[in-house]
């Protein structure tokens, strides 16, 4: 078969730009094999590779407590993601809702709003609420949902941008289906689970995948929110090889961020062919 002239191009462009997108994380792993002692000099390959640094960044630090942590601040925040903003996406789309499209709009606005802007007056509410952490009725006395599960989980689930997405798949299904639903008796909320929503499974995909990775990832609120390991995620246990800013162990830092980045990797490799029809298609109808 005869490679036309452009597309050998094309390849070449995408072969380099693959190339430079994986360059980090070569030069993470590479890292993590160097002694202390080579780090400080520019070679990409190390002299002597240093597998026991992995087991000794693993040592070092609780990351198995670390690991279980983001575990369940991941399953948790996507539990309630999955739940709350596929049932919100399918409400906006195919239910007669007064001021249906000025909720869409305000969603939309909500997309555009930085998360710091919100964190301090996050954390107030945090800490505010009723009858958890010592607080009276008013919210008053006590720690509220610092330092909790419910702190880690709670707040950053069933964010805007996945509730358009949902909105967005609804709004491609034939309401048809649901009509026909309805004229055998079925409920709303029977045709929202057995009748649409099998049918929008790369959307699921697509949100899980989003806030699996954001969830694993985060650092900014656990990092407010938190006081003790027993409960801080992966990415806060990382910082201990950087506390000594005149002394980092990048080895064992760049071991713990490539453990780290592992399930992330291995998610989006059995995941990405619905995450990549997912978000090819969820912007098709507005």
């Amino acid at each position: 078969m005869k490679i036309r002239p452009g597309r050998m191009v094309l390849y070449v462009v995408l072969t380099v730009g693959s190339l430079l997108m994986l360059s980090p994380f070569i030069w993470m792993v590479l890292t993590a094999l160097k002694s202390p002692n080579e780090v400080g000099a520019f070679t990409w390959l190390p002299k002597e590779y240093h597998w026991e640094n992995f087991v000794e960044a693993m040592k070092t630090a609780p990351f198995l407590n670390y690991f279980r942590n983001s575990l369940i601040i991941a399953i948790g925040e996507t539990a309630v993601t999955l739940a709350v903003c596929t049932m919100a996406g399918y409400a906006l789309a195919k239910l007669p809702l007064r001021g249906a499209k000025s909720l869409l709009t305000y969603f939309i606005v909500l997309l555009m709003v930085p998360f710091q802007i919100i964190l301090v007056p996050l954390f107030l509410v945090v800490k505010s609420v009723p009858l958890f952490g010592g607080n009276d009725i008013l919210g008053m006395g006590g720690t509220g949902w610092l330092n909790s599960w419910w702190g880690l989980i709670i707040p950053l689930a069933a964010g805007p941008m996945y509730t358009f997405l949902a909105r967005q798949f609804y709004v491609s299904l034939p309401s048809e289906l649901a009509d026909a639903a309805r004229m055998d008796g079925v409920g709303e909320f029977g045709i929202f689970l057995k009748v649409m929503t099998p049918l929008v499974k790369p959307a699921l995909v697509t949100i899980f995948v989003f806030q699996v990775e954001g969830a694993w990832n985060a650092f900014l609120w656990p990092l407010m929110i938190t006081s003790t390991d027993e409960i801080r995620p992966l990415q806060l246990g990382l910082a201990i090889f950087s506390q000594d800013q005149s002394d980092i162990q990048w080895p064992y830092l760049m071991a713990g961020t490539a453990l780290a980045a592992l399930p992330m990797i291995v998610l989006f490799i059995f995941a990405q062919k619905r995450f990549v029809e997912g978000m090819a298609s969820a912007g098709l109808k507005g």
